[in-house]
């Protein structure tokens, strides 16, 4: 029987860390958030990181705690959208990066 969560990233402790940071530290993070899109625009293009965002973003600018920061919006729906295992090592990635710039975020 699989397990039903109430959010899409609670499956993974790591991942629920990573979206915790950025939705609390977000200014902190937001430079870190820039280096995650510009190295998947590298990989996919930035046109097609812009067309997959329009479509996901909500019309009236949303609720969400990310929504009025586009950086922060598309890092965060990025991370939603892409398997499970790619989640997980992007979350890894993400806070091996921070403690390489000596940046240790308390939970």
């Amino acid at each position: 029987m699989t397990q039903k969560f109430k959010r899409w990233y609670d499956h993974d402790p790591l991942l629920l860390d990573v979206i915790n940071m950025l939705k609390d530290y977000k200014d902190e993070l937001h430079e870190q958030a820039e280096i995650f899109l510009n190295s998947i625009e590298q990989k996919v293009s930035k046109e097609t990181i812009e067309r997959f965002f329009q479509t996901v973003k909500p019309i009236n600018g949303g609720n969400r705690w990310y929504d009025n920061d586009d950086v922060i919006s598309k890092t965060v729906e990025l991370l939603r959208i892409v398997p499970m295992d790619i989640q997980k090592k992007t979350a890894q990635n993400f806070i091996e990066t921070l403690k390489a710039n000596g940046i240790e975020l308390k939970k």
